[in-house]
Protein backbone atom coordinates (compact mmCIF):
# COMPACT_ATOMS: atom_id res chain seq x y z
CA UNK A 1 0.00 0.00 0.00
CA UNK A 2 2.53 2.50 0.79
CA UNK A 3 4.89 2.05 -2.19
CA UNK A 4 1.53 1.81 -4.53
CA UNK A 5 0.52 5.50 -2.69
CA UNK A 6 3.79 7.37 -3.17
CA UNK A 7 4.38 6.16 -6.73
CA UNK A 8 1.13 7.05 -8.14
CA UNK A 9 1.42 10.30 -5.95
CA UNK A 10 4.61 10.98 -7.64
CA UNK A 11 4.31 9.96 -10.94
CA UNK A 12 1.30 12.33 -11.11
CA UNK A 13 3.70 15.07 -10.15
CA UNK A 14 6.73 14.68 -12.15
CA UNK A 15 4.57 14.54 -14.80
CA UNK A 16 3.80 18.25 -13.86
CA UNK A 17 7.39 19.10 -14.61
CA UNK A 18 8.63 18.50 -11.07
CA UNK A 19 11.90 16.79 -10.30
CA UNK A 20 11.67 13.19 -8.30
CA UNK A 21 13.34 15.25 -4.87
CA UNK A 22 11.21 18.16 -5.17
CA UNK A 23 7.76 16.01 -5.94
CA UNK A 24 8.40 14.07 -3.21
CA UNK A 25 9.48 16.64 -0.34
CA UNK A 26 6.88 19.85 -2.48
CA UNK A 27 3.81 17.84 -2.18
CA UNK A 28 3.89 15.34 1.17
CA UNK A 29 0.54 16.32 2.33
CA UNK A 30 0.39 18.36 6.32
CA UNK A 31 -0.91 16.27 8.71
CA UNK A 32 -2.99 18.20 11.93
CA UNK A 33 -3.66 16.21 14.81
CA UNK A 34 -6.23 17.86 17.24
CA UNK A 35 -6.88 16.41 20.34
CA UNK A 36 -9.78 17.31 22.77
CA UNK A 37 -9.63 16.88 26.62
CA UNK A 38 -12.50 14.61 27.85
CA UNK A 39 -14.29 14.73 25.04
CA UNK A 40 -16.73 12.29 25.31
CA UNK A 41 -18.38 9.61 22.16
CA UNK A 42 -21.53 10.81 23.44
CA UNK A 43 -21.08 14.73 22.83
CA UNK A 44 -20.92 15.30 19.14
CA UNK A 45 -24.00 16.23 17.45
CA UNK A 46 -22.46 13.64 14.85
CA UNK A 47 -22.48 11.19 17.24
CA UNK A 48 -25.31 11.89 19.40
CA UNK A 49 -28.41 13.19 17.76
CA UNK A 50 -29.74 14.26 20.75
CA UNK A 51 -26.65 15.71 22.23
CA UNK A 52 -27.28 19.10 23.92
CA UNK A 53 -23.60 20.63 22.81
CA UNK A 54 -23.25 23.20 19.89
CA UNK A 55 -20.45 21.63 17.85
CA UNK A 56 -21.01 23.05 14.30
CA UNK A 57 -17.45 22.42 13.31
CA UNK A 58 -17.51 19.21 14.18
CA UNK A 59 -20.72 18.42 12.49
CA UNK A 60 -18.74 20.06 8.83
CA UNK A 61 -16.30 17.45 9.40
CA UNK A 62 -18.84 14.34 9.15
CA UNK A 63 -20.22 16.00 5.90
CA UNK A 64 -16.76 16.83 4.48
CA UNK A 65 -15.37 13.85 5.80
CA UNK A 66 -14.81 10.22 7.48
CA UNK A 67 -16.81 9.58 10.99
CA UNK A 68 -15.03 6.46 12.58
CA UNK A 69 -17.77 5.23 14.93
CA UNK A 70 -15.16 2.38 16.67
CA UNK A 71 -11.98 4.49 17.71
CA UNK A 72 -10.11 4.35 20.75
CA UNK A 73 -7.61 5.81 22.86
CA UNK A 74 -4.60 3.57 24.11
CA UNK A 75 -5.45 4.70 27.61
CA UNK A 76 -8.81 5.82 29.30
CA UNK A 77 -6.57 8.70 30.76
CA UNK A 78 -4.74 11.50 29.32
CA UNK A 79 -0.61 11.11 29.74
CA UNK A 80 -1.00 7.19 28.43
CA UNK A 81 -2.82 8.39 25.83
CA UNK A 82 -1.03 11.22 24.94
CA UNK A 83 2.20 8.41 25.41
CA UNK A 84 0.60 6.41 22.66
CA UNK A 85 -0.23 8.84 20.03
CA UNK A 86 3.67 10.80 20.26
CA UNK A 87 5.42 7.39 20.33
CA UNK A 88 3.08 4.37 18.86
CA UNK A 89 3.57 2.18 21.66
CA UNK A 90 1.37 1.18 24.03
CA UNK A 91 2.05 2.74 27.61
CA UNK A 92 1.69 -0.33 29.54
CA UNK A 93 4.70 -1.12 27.70
CA UNK A 94 6.29 1.33 30.61
CA UNK A 95 4.27 1.08 33.43
CA UNK A 96 2.04 3.80 33.04
CA UNK A 97 -1.33 3.85 33.68
CA UNK A 98 -1.89 6.70 35.77
CA UNK A 99 -1.05 10.80 34.75
CA UNK A 100 1.51 13.01 35.71
CA UNK A 101 1.41 15.79 37.61
CA UNK A 102 2.83 19.61 36.71
CA UNK A 103 6.73 18.68 37.57
CA UNK A 104 6.63 15.05 37.12
CA UNK A 105 10.01 13.88 34.85
CA UNK A 106 9.81 12.87 31.01
CA UNK A 107 8.47 9.55 29.98
CA UNK A 108 9.76 9.21 26.58
CA UNK A 109 13.12 8.20 26.50
CA UNK A 110 15.36 10.84 24.66
CA UNK A 111 16.22 7.93 21.87
CA UNK A 112 12.62 7.29 21.10
CA UNK A 113 11.70 7.78 17.69
CA UNK A 114 8.19 10.12 18.12
CA UNK A 115 5.70 11.06 14.87
CA UNK A 116 7.33 14.34 15.14
CA UNK A 117 10.76 13.34 15.03
CA UNK A 118 10.52 10.43 11.90
CA UNK A 119 8.42 13.25 10.02
CA UNK A 120 10.96 15.56 10.93
CA UNK A 121 13.62 12.95 9.09
CA UNK A 122 11.17 13.36 6.31
CA UNK A 123 11.03 17.61 5.51
CA UNK A 124 8.30 18.15 7.87
CA UNK A 125 8.63 21.12 10.11
CA UNK A 126 6.81 20.18 13.15
CA UNK A 127 4.76 21.89 16.34
CA UNK A 128 2.96 21.19 19.54
CA UNK A 129 0.27 24.07 20.75
CA UNK A 130 -1.27 22.65 23.99
CA UNK A 131 -1.42 20.67 26.87
CA UNK A 132 1.93 18.05 26.86
CA UNK A 133 1.59 16.24 29.84
CA UNK A 134 4.38 14.12 29.25
CA UNK A 135 6.92 15.41 31.75
CA UNK A 136 9.76 17.76 32.14
CA UNK A 137 12.62 18.36 33.51
CA UNK A 138 13.15 21.80 35.46
CA UNK A 139 16.26 23.13 36.52
CA UNK A 140 15.04 25.25 39.81
CA UNK A 141 15.15 23.44 43.42
CA UNK A 142 11.53 21.49 44.66
CA UNK A 143 10.95 24.60 47.65
CA UNK A 144 10.67 26.82 44.12
CA UNK A 145 7.84 25.24 42.91
CA UNK A 146 4.73 27.14 43.18
CA UNK A 147 2.00 25.15 41.50
CA UNK A 148 -0.82 27.90 41.92
CA UNK A 149 1.19 30.60 40.41
CA UNK A 150 3.89 28.83 38.40
CA UNK A 151 7.36 29.26 37.69
CA UNK A 152 8.75 32.50 37.47
CA UNK A 153 9.36 33.71 33.72
CA UNK A 154 12.30 32.63 31.68
CA UNK A 155 12.70 29.23 34.11
CA UNK A 156 13.99 26.15 32.07
CA UNK A 157 11.66 23.48 31.37
CA UNK A 158 13.96 20.85 29.09
CA UNK A 159 13.48 17.30 27.77
CA UNK A 160 9.21 18.41 25.95
CA UNK A 161 8.30 18.70 22.97
CA UNK A 162 10.81 20.61 21.93
CA UNK A 163 13.27 17.40 23.27
CA UNK A 164 11.42 14.93 20.99
CA UNK A 165 11.24 16.12 18.01
CA UNK A 166 8.91 19.05 17.82
CA UNK A 167 10.40 22.25 16.41
CA UNK A 168 7.81 24.44 17.62
CA UNK A 169 5.97 24.23 21.45
CA UNK A 170 3.70 26.68 23.07
CA UNK A 171 1.67 25.07 25.31
CA UNK A 172 1.10 23.89 29.44
CA UNK A 173 2.42 20.90 31.51
CA UNK A 174 -1.55 19.88 32.59
CA UNK A 175 -4.39 21.11 33.46
CA UNK A 176 -4.44 21.62 36.92
CA UNK A 177 -1.62 24.63 36.09
CA UNK A 178 -2.72 25.56 32.46
CA UNK A 179 -1.77 29.51 33.58
CA UNK A 180 2.02 29.06 33.28
CA UNK A 181 2.56 29.00 29.62
CA UNK A 182 5.95 27.83 28.53
CA UNK A 183 7.18 28.52 24.42
CA UNK A 184 10.11 26.44 23.32
CA UNK A 185 11.54 25.19 26.32
CA UNK A 186 10.79 28.26 28.83
CA UNK A 187 8.57 29.49 31.01
CA UNK A 188 6.73 32.34 28.88
CA UNK A 189 4.11 34.11 31.69
CA UNK A 190 1.51 33.47 33.95
CA UNK A 191 -1.71 34.41 33.21
CA UNK A 192 -5.32 33.83 34.31
CA UNK A 193 -6.76 30.10 33.08
CA UNK A 194 -9.47 32.18 30.49
CA UNK A 195 -7.05 33.32 28.47
CA UNK A 196 -4.78 30.42 27.39
CA UNK A 197 -6.98 29.08 24.54
CA UNK A 198 -7.45 32.03 23.15
CA UNK A 199 -3.65 32.52 23.47
CA UNK A 200 -2.60 29.34 21.67
CA UNK A 201 -5.31 29.76 19.02
CA UNK A 202 -3.42 32.85 18.05
CA UNK A 203 -0.22 30.94 17.82
CA UNK A 204 -1.50 28.59 15.81
CA UNK A 205 -3.50 30.66 13.29
CA UNK A 206 -0.02 32.35 13.02
CA UNK A 207 1.84 29.19 12.72
CA UNK A 208 -0.03 28.33 9.77
CA UNK A 209 -0.07 31.43 8.25
CA UNK A 210 4.13 31.23 8.50
CA UNK A 211 4.41 27.57 7.58
CA UNK A 212 2.33 28.93 4.01
CA UNK A 213 4.88 31.17 3.30
CA UNK A 214 7.92 29.08 4.42
CA UNK A 215 6.93 26.30 2.43
CA UNK A 216 7.36 22.77 2.65
CA UNK A 217 4.89 20.15 4.85
CA UNK A 218 4.54 20.60 8.38
CA UNK A 219 2.95 18.21 10.95
CA UNK A 220 0.67 20.10 13.55
CA UNK A 221 0.08 19.10 16.97
CA UNK A 222 -2.66 20.71 18.76
CA UNK A 223 -3.91 19.30 22.42
CA UNK A 224 -6.54 21.68 22.87
CA UNK A 225 -7.43 22.62 26.76
CA UNK A 226 -11.11 21.75 25.90
CA UNK A 227 -13.26 20.05 27.86
CA UNK A 228 -11.31 19.25 30.79
CA UNK A 229 -11.59 21.43 33.75
CA UNK A 230 -11.36 24.00 34.53
CA UNK A 231 -14.22 25.21 32.37
CA UNK A 232 -12.92 28.89 31.39
CA UNK A 233 -14.91 30.26 28.08
CA UNK A 234 -13.72 33.03 26.98
CA UNK A 235 -16.41 35.71 27.41
CA UNK A 236 -17.31 35.76 23.77
CA UNK A 237 -18.35 32.30 24.66
CA UNK A 238 -20.10 32.79 27.88
CA UNK A 239 -24.05 32.05 27.63
CA UNK A 240 -23.69 30.76 23.53
CA UNK A 241 -24.35 27.05 23.95
CA UNK A 242 -27.49 27.17 25.57
CA UNK A 243 -26.28 25.04 28.25
CA UNK A 244 -23.66 25.83 30.95
CA UNK A 245 -20.32 26.69 31.06
CA UNK A 246 -19.16 23.35 30.53
CA UNK A 247 -21.20 23.18 26.86
CA UNK A 248 -19.27 26.98 26.33
CA UNK A 249 -16.20 25.50 26.80
CA UNK A 250 -16.99 23.08 24.22
CA UNK A 251 -18.25 25.38 21.69
CA UNK A 252 -15.09 27.49 22.26
CA UNK A 253 -12.62 24.13 21.38
CA UNK A 254 -14.97 23.57 18.56
CA UNK A 255 -14.32 27.01 16.96
CA UNK A 256 -10.76 26.64 17.45
CA UNK A 257 -10.72 23.96 15.46
CA UNK A 258 -12.89 25.79 12.84
CA UNK A 259 -10.70 28.70 13.04
CA UNK A 260 -7.86 26.33 12.03
CA UNK A 261 -9.72 24.96 8.77
CA UNK A 262 -10.05 28.25 7.75
CA UNK A 263 -7.13 29.26 7.93
CA UNK A 264 -5.93 25.82 5.94
CA UNK A 265 -8.68 27.02 3.58
CA UNK A 266 -7.53 30.69 3.04
CA UNK A 267 -3.84 29.75 2.73
CA UNK A 268 -4.87 27.10 0.23
CA UNK A 269 -3.33 24.27 1.84
CA UNK A 270 -7.16 22.40 2.48
CA UNK A 271 -6.21 19.98 -0.70
CA UNK A 272 -2.95 19.02 0.72
CA UNK A 273 -4.02 19.16 4.29
CA UNK A 274 -4.98 15.42 6.38
CA UNK A 275 -6.92 16.83 9.53
CA UNK A 276 -7.72 14.39 12.21
CA UNK A 277 -10.32 15.36 14.93
CA UNK A 278 -10.56 13.29 18.35
CA UNK A 279 -9.94 12.81 22.29
CA UNK A 280 -7.51 11.50 24.55
CA UNK A 281 -10.38 9.66 26.56
CA UNK A 282 -14.18 9.33 27.75
CA UNK A 283 -16.13 12.04 29.44
CA UNK A 284 -15.20 12.77 32.77
CA UNK A 285 -18.16 11.59 34.99
CA UNK A 286 -20.68 11.42 32.01
CA UNK A 287 -21.12 8.48 31.05
CA UNK A 288 -23.36 7.88 27.50
CA UNK A 289 -25.16 5.03 26.88
CA UNK A 290 -25.22 2.93 25.50
CA UNK A 291 -21.74 2.85 26.15
CA UNK A 292 -20.75 1.73 30.09
CA UNK A 293 -19.48 3.77 32.32
CA UNK A 294 -16.64 6.69 31.59
CA UNK A 295 -13.22 8.12 31.64
CA UNK A 296 -10.60 6.20 33.77
CA UNK A 297 -12.72 2.93 33.10
CA UNK A 298 -11.67 -0.37 31.02
CA UNK A 299 -15.38 -0.24 29.55
CA UNK A 300 -16.34 1.73 26.30
CA UNK A 301 -17.32 4.93 27.85
CA UNK A 302 -13.06 5.27 29.00
CA UNK A 303 -12.04 5.12 25.54
CA UNK A 304 -13.96 4.97 22.73
CA UNK A 305 -13.87 8.34 21.60
CA UNK A 306 -14.97 10.48 18.33
CA UNK A 307 -13.00 10.48 15.91
CA UNK A 308 -13.24 12.73 12.55
CA UNK A 309 -11.13 12.96 9.19
CA UNK A 310 -10.66 15.42 6.86
CA UNK A 311 -8.30 15.31 3.43
CA UNK A 312 -10.12 16.69 0.04
CA UNK A 313 -9.55 14.54 -2.53
CA UNK A 314 -8.81 11.52 -1.16
CA UNK A 315 -10.92 10.96 1.92
CA UNK A 316 -14.71 10.65 0.47
CA UNK A 317 -16.71 13.24 2.31
CA UNK A 318 -19.98 12.00 4.36
CA UNK A 319 -18.38 8.71 4.57
CA UNK A 320 -18.47 6.22 7.69
CA UNK A 321 -15.73 3.63 8.78
CA UNK A 322 -16.45 0.92 10.91
CA UNK A 323 -12.97 -0.56 11.71
CA UNK A 324 -11.27 -0.50 14.84
CA UNK A 325 -8.95 1.76 15.16
CA UNK A 326 -6.47 3.24 17.99
CA UNK A 327 -4.59 6.81 18.55
CA UNK A 328 -2.21 4.91 18.22
CA UNK A 329 -2.25 4.73 14.74
CA UNK A 330 -1.00 8.50 13.97
CA UNK A 331 2.60 7.28 13.70
CA UNK A 332 2.08 3.96 11.03
CA UNK A 333 -0.46 6.64 9.44
CA UNK A 334 2.22 9.57 9.20
CA UNK A 335 4.85 6.94 8.05
CA UNK A 336 3.00 5.62 5.68
CA UNK A 337 2.11 8.80 4.15
CA UNK A 338 6.00 10.54 4.58
CA UNK A 339 6.86 7.21 3.21
CA UNK A 340 9.22 7.24 6.48
CA UNK A 341 10.94 3.68 7.35
CA UNK A 342 9.61 2.76 10.90
CA UNK A 343 12.63 0.80 12.89
CA UNK A 344 12.44 -2.17 14.84
CA UNK A 345 12.56 -0.23 18.31
CA UNK A 346 9.88 2.13 17.57
CA UNK A 347 5.83 2.10 16.92
CA UNK A 348 5.30 -1.67 18.27
CA UNK A 349 1.95 -0.97 18.46
CA UNK A 350 0.69 1.11 15.50
CA UNK A 351 -0.75 0.15 12.18
CA UNK A 352 -1.61 2.52 9.22
CA UNK A 353 -5.07 3.55 9.39
CA UNK A 354 -4.51 5.36 5.53
CA UNK A 355 -6.35 1.84 3.87
CA UNK A 356 -9.68 2.78 5.51
CA UNK A 357 -8.92 6.84 5.22
CA UNK A 358 -8.81 6.24 1.23
CA UNK A 359 -11.68 4.02 1.94
CA UNK A 360 -9.41 0.64 0.10
CA UNK A 361 -8.99 -1.37 2.98
CA UNK A 362 -9.91 -4.98 2.54
CA UNK A 363 -9.74 -6.34 5.35
CA UNK A 364 -9.06 -4.92 9.45
CA UNK A 365 -5.68 -2.85 9.53
CA UNK A 366 -5.26 -4.40 13.22
CA UNK A 367 -5.45 -8.19 14.12
CA UNK A 368 -6.51 -6.50 17.74
CA UNK A 369 -6.56 -3.68 19.92
CA UNK A 370 -5.63 -3.43 23.66
CA UNK A 371 -6.97 -1.00 26.16
CA UNK A 372 -6.31 0.18 29.57
CA UNK A 373 -7.33 1.35 32.37
CA UNK A 374 -6.43 4.22 34.90
CA UNK A 375 -6.63 0.82 37.87
CA UNK A 376 -4.23 -0.84 35.37
CA UNK A 377 -7.15 -2.92 34.03
CA UNK A 378 -6.25 -4.58 30.82
CA UNK A 379 -8.22 -5.89 27.66
CA UNK A 380 -8.03 -7.18 24.07
CA UNK A 381 -10.55 -6.88 21.10
CA UNK A 382 -10.49 -8.55 18.28
CA UNK A 383 -13.32 -8.41 16.10
CA UNK A 384 -16.35 -8.35 17.82
CA UNK A 385 -15.13 -9.63 20.91
CA UNK A 386 -13.60 -7.92 24.17
CA UNK A 387 -11.88 -9.73 26.94
CA UNK A 388 -10.85 -7.66 29.93
CA UNK A 389 -8.21 -8.38 32.40
CA UNK A 390 -9.21 -6.84 35.77
CA UNK A 391 -6.57 -6.58 38.48
CA UNK A 392 -8.82 -8.12 40.62
CA UNK A 393 -8.09 -11.43 38.70
CA UNK A 394 -11.49 -11.55 37.41
CA UNK A 395 -11.72 -12.25 33.49
CA UNK A 396 -15.18 -10.48 31.64
CA UNK A 397 -15.83 -11.49 27.69
CA UNK A 398 -18.45 -9.45 25.71
CA UNK A 399 -19.75 -9.27 21.86
CA UNK A 400 -20.04 -6.04 21.35
CA UNK A 401 -22.30 -6.39 18.16
CA UNK A 402 -24.66 -8.08 20.21
CA UNK A 403 -23.98 -6.04 23.97
CA UNK A 404 -22.51 -2.66 23.01
CA UNK A 405 -23.50 -1.94 26.88
CA UNK A 406 -21.24 -4.76 28.17
CA UNK A 407 -24.38 -6.00 30.35
CA UNK A 408 -23.79 -9.40 30.16
CA UNK A 409 -20.02 -11.56 30.89
CA UNK A 410 -20.17 -14.72 28.53
CA UNK A 411 -16.87 -15.78 29.17
CA UNK A 412 -18.34 -19.16 30.73
CA UNK A 413 -20.07 -19.47 27.22
CA UNK A 414 -17.29 -18.82 25.21
CA UNK A 415 -14.65 -20.16 26.69
CA UNK A 416 -12.48 -21.51 23.34
CA UNK A 417 -12.82 -17.14 22.28
CA UNK A 418 -11.59 -16.24 25.80
CA UNK A 419 -8.52 -18.66 25.67
CA UNK A 420 -7.71 -17.69 21.99
CA UNK A 421 -8.02 -13.65 22.76
CA UNK A 422 -5.52 -14.45 26.01
CA UNK A 423 -3.08 -16.08 24.36
CA UNK A 424 -2.85 -13.51 21.93
CA UNK A 425 -2.45 -10.93 24.61
CA UNK A 426 -0.13 -12.73 25.89
CA UNK A 427 1.93 -12.98 22.98
CA UNK A 428 1.68 -9.20 22.48
CA UNK A 429 3.47 -8.60 25.85
CA UNK A 430 6.02 -11.47 25.78
CA UNK A 431 6.70 -10.04 22.71
CA UNK A 432 6.65 -6.59 23.38
CA UNK A 433 4.73 -5.49 20.16
CA UNK A 434 1.64 -6.46 18.41
CA UNK A 435 3.04 -5.33 15.00
CA UNK A 436 5.17 -7.56 12.95
CA UNK A 437 8.67 -7.45 13.70
CA UNK A 438 11.46 -8.29 16.01
CA UNK A 439 10.87 -9.15 19.64
CA UNK A 440 11.19 -5.54 21.89
CA UNK A 441 11.73 -5.34 25.50
CA UNK A 442 8.67 -4.50 27.92
CA UNK A 443 10.09 -1.69 30.68
CA UNK A 444 7.69 -2.62 32.94
CA UNK A 445 6.53 -5.89 33.90
CA UNK A 446 2.93 -6.51 32.78
CA UNK A 447 0.26 -9.21 34.20
CA UNK A 448 -2.99 -10.81 33.18
CA UNK A 449 -3.91 -12.72 36.43
CA UNK A 450 -4.11 -10.80 39.22
CA UNK A 451 -1.52 -12.68 41.44
CA UNK A 452 1.01 -11.24 42.85
CA UNK A 453 2.54 -7.89 42.00
CA UNK A 454 -0.29 -6.23 39.36
CA UNK A 455 0.08 -3.31 37.04
CA UNK A 456 -0.18 -0.24 39.17
CA UNK A 457 0.75 3.56 37.94
CA UNK A 458 4.23 4.47 37.69
CA UNK A 459 2.69 8.42 39.17
CA UNK A 460 0.35 9.11 42.02
CA UNK A 461 -2.65 10.78 40.47
CA UNK A 462 -2.76 14.86 41.42
CA UNK A 463 -6.04 15.26 43.19
CA UNK A 464 -7.31 18.06 40.96
CA UNK A 465 -6.79 15.84 37.63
Amino acid sequence: MKKHFLALLITALIGEGLSLRAAEKTHLPNIVFILFDDLGYGEPPSYRPNSPFKMPTLTRLTTEGMRFTDAHTPSAVCTPTRYGVITGRYPMRIGQYNVLGTYSQPIIERERLTVASMLKQQGYHTAAFGKWHLGMNWNIPPQAKTPKTGMPVDTAATDGPIGRGFDRFCGYTHAANIGMVIEQDRVLTNIDEVDVQPLLARKILSYIDERTKAGGPFFLYVPLCTPHMPHVPAAEFQGKSGTDAYGDWILQGDTVTGQILDALERNHLSANTLVIVTSDNGAEHRPYPPLRESKRSIYEGGHRVPFLARWPGKIKPGSTCTDVVCLADLMATAAEISGAKIPPDAAEDSFSILPDLLGMAKAPVREATVHQSIAGDLAIRQGPWKLIFKTSGQRELYNLTEDISETSNSITNHPEIAGKLADLMQGYIDHGRSTPGPAQKNKREIRLDGVGKKNKPVRKTPKDE
